[in-house]
C-alpha cells in the first residue's frame, strides 16, 4: 500500500501576510503593477505620473488630455494646465478600473503655500472626475503638509466632504495639526527621513526598528490611537522592506512595485509591530496646536523644514518638466516645429 506525500503547507509571502495586519496600497502610476499586485488604494504625484506619461503604453492617455485642452481653448498656458489637470484624472480614473478603494491626486506643489488656490484646483478635480463618472467618495485629494495646505485639508473635508491625504510630511507638528484639522489620511515620508539623518549625521546604517523614519511614524500612530484621532496613518517613500516590516499594523502602508515585489518573494515570519493597545499604553501627552505654535514646533526639527522645503521643489519642478513636455506636443505643429 502506497502511502500519499505529506504535502507541505504554502508558505505566505509577507507581502500577503502585512496584507492581514495593514492597509497595502500602491505608490505608482503604473497600471501594469497595480494589477500584479492588487492593492486596495493607489497613490500618485506628479513624479509618477511624469514617468508614466513617458511610457509608450500610455501615449493614448496623453493625447486625450491634450485633445481635452486644446477643445477648452484659451492661452496656450491654459491649454497646457488644462490638459495636465485632466491628464492626471485620466491616470486616477485608469487606476480606479484596477482597484477596489481610491486613488489620491496630488494637487500642484507650486500651490503649497496658497490655500486658496489649493482648494479651487482640489474642487477642479473633483469636477473633472465626476465628469468621468467617478464621485468623490473613491478620490483622496493630496495637499503639501504646509500650515496652510493643512488648513486647506480642513475647509475641504468640513465644508465639501472632499477626503484629503496630507503629503510631505515629516514632523510631529505636522502630524498633530493633521488630526487636529480632521484629514482624512496623511502620509509620512519614511525614506526621505532615513535620507536625511544618514546625509547629515556620522550613522550611515540603521536596524529597522531604529530607522528615524519608522521611529516617527510609530509616535505619530501611537499619538493618534491614544487620543481618538480617526485620520488614518499612512507610511509612505520607503527605502527597504525592512522599514515596511518594522510598520506591520500600521494604519496604510503606500509601497513602490520594486518593494512590493521584494515582499512577494519573502516568505519570512512577519510579526505585527504597531497596535492600539500599546498606542494607548504610550506615555504620549495631548498637545493643541495654533498657527504660531505649529510653526514654532515645525521649525525646531530641521529635518522637517529641509525636507518639506525640498520635497516642495521636488514636485514643483516634475510638475514643471510635465507641463512642457505636453506643451511640445500640444504646439510643435503650431510653431512648425
Amino acid at each position: 500500500m502506497s502511502v500519499s506525500p505529506v504535502k507541505k503547507p504554502k508558505m505566505e509571502s509577507v507581502l500577503e501576510q502585512l496584507k492581514q495586519h495593514t492597509t497595502v496600497v500602491a505608490d505608482t502610476g503604473d497600471f501594469n503593477a497595480i494589477e500584479e499586485y492588487k492593492p486596495l488604494d493607489a497613490t500618485t504625484n506628479p513624479s509618477l505620473i511624469l514617468a508614466a506619461a513617458q511610457m509608450p503604453s500610455y501615449q493614448q492617455l496623453v493625447e486625450d488630455a491634450i485633445k481635452y485642452g486644446k477643445k477648452l481653448g484659451g492661452s496656450e498656458d491654459n491649454q497646457v494646465t488644462n490638459a495636465c489637470d485632466k491628464l492626471f484624472v485620466l491616470f486616477g480614473a485608469e487606476i480606479l478600473k484596477r482597484i477596489p478603494g481610491r486613488v489620491s491626486t496630488e494637487v500642484d506643489a507650486r500651490l503649497s503655500f496658497d490655500k486658496e488656490g489649493m482648494i479651487k484646483k482640489a474642487k477642479h478635480f473633483i469636477d473633472l472626475y465626476k465628469e468621468a463618472g467617478i464621485g468623490k467618495d473613491r478620490i483622496l485629494i493630496k495637499l503639501s503638509s504646509t500650515w496652510e495646505g493643512i488648513q486647506a485639508g480642513k475647509v475641504l473635508e468640513e465644508q465639501h466632504g472632499i477626503h484629503c491625504n496630507m503629503t510631505l510630511l515629516f514632523s510631529f507638528a505636522q502630524a498633530v495639526a493633521c488630526a487636529e484639522a480632521g484629514v482624512t489620511l496623511i502620509s509620512p515620508f519614511v525614506g526621505r527621513i532615513l535620507d536625511w539623518h544618514v546625509a547629515n549625521t556620522d550613522k550611515k546604517t540603521y536596524e529597522p526598528s531604529e530607522d528615524p523614519g519608522v521611529k516617527s511614524v510609530t509616535k505619530i500612530y501611537q499619538y493618534y490611537k491614544k487620543f481618538g484621532y480617526k485620520t488614518i496613518v499612512m507610511g509612505a517613500s520607503f527605502r527597504n522592506t525592512g522599514e515596511i516590516k518594522a510598520l506591520t499594523g500600521c494604519d496604510y502602508l503606500t509601497i513602490s512595485p520594486k518593494l512590493l515585489g521584494e515582499l512577494s518573494k519573502d516568505t519570512s515570519k512577519l510579526t505585527p509591530a504597531l497596535s492600539v493597545k500599546d498606542a494607548q499604553a504610550s506615555k504620549l501627552e495631548k498637545i493643541h496646536l495654533d498657527e504660531k505654535t505649529y510653526r514654532w514646533l515645525h521649525n525646531e526639527d530641521q529635518m522637517a523644514v529641509e525636507k518639506l522645503s525640498d520635497g516642495i521643489r521636488k514636485f514643483a519642478a516634475d510638475a514643471v518638466k510635465l507641463e512642457q513636455m505636453i506643451k511640445e506636443r500640444m504646439f510643435k505643429s503650431a510653431n512648425g516645429k
